[in-house]
């Protein structure tokens, strides 16, 4: 990864990269570059770690704001032989303060807004040296003080030494740290990827939409396969917000579509325009959480390709994918639900379910704890050797998550464990809700100890007309009375993703939940 834009660039590889707003790095304004000047980038950066002490087997932490550049500076960071730390600038800042202290770098990469808070937080010492990529702030490095170092020659690192480091989502609380190296997240992962399979490969003409959550580790593999394929374009998108993301989506109007399960959400309104930015896609992309049924349609119609597919892959960031699932629009015409996630990858992944008290393997049909196995599996948790070990059982990983093998092989998740409701699957229960309640944005059923279950309903204006949820509700078992929130009153991690423990303490007062906890 340290080169890989270096070699992309010998190879001719002429992808031109568009941006809808340019990098946080304070040297670069331009929304538009070739692959030699993102190397040339890249090559730069490596001079400014080199500069401040970062070396060979050195944590580098990397928080900033969200956009791409989050994996151009990891890249610089193996150039060094350092190992990247990438950490979502949207958690809260006690979170990112006890992931520092995990990591323990002896480089902290980030702008001057976000040291403030940080240091307000807490005492210096997060860090043997800052690095600022804007401004400048007492005690820390700005670009001015290591600007003209040339980059180090590469490093070579062991196939199984650390390559990156990437955090779990955080939905129930504090994330955990993943350490992946070579061989789990580029030779196991990113590789398998590269192949041009027919209907989803990437093609040469391809324009790539990515709106993603850049700090996590799905966009550091998918750098590394969508570059390797030289697809005619890609294209950046750090907002979610859809009248900014509009002008971008109608310049450069993508083939291949890849957005964390929240963007297509808000980005929904887009399709039903006259000239929707969506009508040459002939893949949706989707990772991080399942897609609900209305959602999945919209986009399907949208596209004025003859058979557009979407591609729905579940897994973790501690595994990678696991399963696939391809919907179509006859697929979703009548779906009322979208937990079905596929089958395990072919020659790849196993799974199997299990009791979660005896972990006795499970039949078909029967709902238990979704145990994996993956050769893609990473290292360890950085700081949480205990945690990481409680997780695995021989060469299974314990994915926390509910779920039942069906008949033909494919996997139903039901729940996360620590989220579950006895007598009813509260993910299955939103998705039914969502196709029942036109108005709402989003459904989120929380599991209260000792309280029925807690809906939240998520509209544009937070009010819910109570005559659709009781029509909504009627054949359902007993729920509490629902709480109709803004997208903004929920709070939400770096992906997206509700953080239920959050929320729920934020209704209730309490974050205790019907589940055990056991393996988040």
């Amino acid at each position: 990864m340290g080169v890989l834009f270096d070699e992309c660039a010998t190879r001719g590889v002429a992808t031109r990269f568009h941006l809808d707003r340019p990098f946080d790095i304070g040297t670069e304004e331009a929304t538009s570059y070739t692959v030699p000047e993102l190397a040339t980038l890249v090559r730069r950066a490596a001079g400014w770690f080199a500069a401040a002490g970062a070396g060979p087997s050195d944590r580098v932490a990397i928080v900033k704001p969200n956009h791409w550049d989050y994996d151009v500076l990891a890249c610089a960071a193996v150039r060094v032989g350092a190992v990247p730390a990438q950490l979502s600038a949207d958690l809260p800042h006690q979170s990112l303060v006890t992931l520092l202290r995990r990591l323990r770098p002896a480089l902290l990469v980030t702008t001057a807004a976000l040291w403030e808070a940080l240091r307000a937080a807490e005492p210096p010492g997060l860090a043997h040296a800052v690095l600022l990529l804007d401004g400048s702030a007492p005690g820390a490095l700005g670009l001015a003080d290591v600007a003209g170092i040339p980059a180090p020659a590469p490093y070579l690192r062991h196939d199984d030494e650390p390559l990156v480091i990437n955090h779990t989502s955080g939905t129930t609380g504090v994330p955990k740290l993943v350490a992946h190296s070579t061989r789990t997240i580029i030779g196991k992962l990113a590789r398998f990827e590269t192949v041009r399979y027919p209907r989803i490969g990437v093609r040469r003409d391809d324009t790539l939409l990515n709106a993603n959550a850049f700090a996590h580790g799905r966009t550091f593999c998918w750098t590394a396969s969508a570059l390797c394929l030289d697809p005619a374009e890609i294209a950046i998108l750090t907002t979610q917000d859809p009248d900014v993301a509009d002008p971008l989506l109608r310049a450069h109007p993508p083939t291949l579509v890849e957005a964390l399960p929240s963007a297509y959400v808000r980005f929904q309104p887009l399709t039903a325009r006259l000239d929707n930015p969506f009508r040459r896609v002939r893949l949706f992309i989707s990772t991080y959480d399942a897609m609900h049924p209305p959602t999945l349609r919209a986009y399907l119609r949208a596209s004025a390709h003859r058979a557009p597919l979407w591609m729905q892959g579940w897994g973790q960031t501690e595994t990678g994918p696991l399963t696939f699932r391809f919907h179509t629009r006859r697929s979703v015409a009548h779906a009322s639900e979208a937990r079905g996630v596929g089958r395990p990858v072919p020659g790849k992944t196993r799974l199997r379910v299990v009791d979660p008290d005896t972990f006795r393997t499970l039949g078909r049909g029967r709902a238990g704890l979704v145990l994996a196995r993956t050769s893609a599996c990473a290292a360890g948790y950085v700081g949480e050797s205990e945690r990481w070990a409680a997780k695995r059982h021989g060469a299974w990983w314990n994915t926390g998550d509910l779920g039942r093998l069906r008949g033909d092989g494919s996997v139903e998740l039901l729940d996360r464990e620590v989220d579950h409701t006895p007598g009813l699957s509260c993910l299955r229960t939103e998705d039914l809700l969502e196709n029942r309640l036109p108005e709402a944005a989003e459904c989120v059923l929380l599991s209260p100890s000792g309280r029925p279950p807690l809906p939240v309903v998520v509209t544009q204006d937070g009010l819910l007309d109570r005559a659709a949820w009781d029509r909504a509700v009627r054949d359902l078992p007993p729920l509490g009375e629902p709480v109709a929130l803004t997208w903004e009153q929920v709070p939400r991690t770096g992906t997206g993703k509700v953080r239920r423990t959050a929320l729920l303490r934020q209704l209730t007062g309490s974050g205790a939940t019907v589940g055990s906890g056991r393996w988040t």
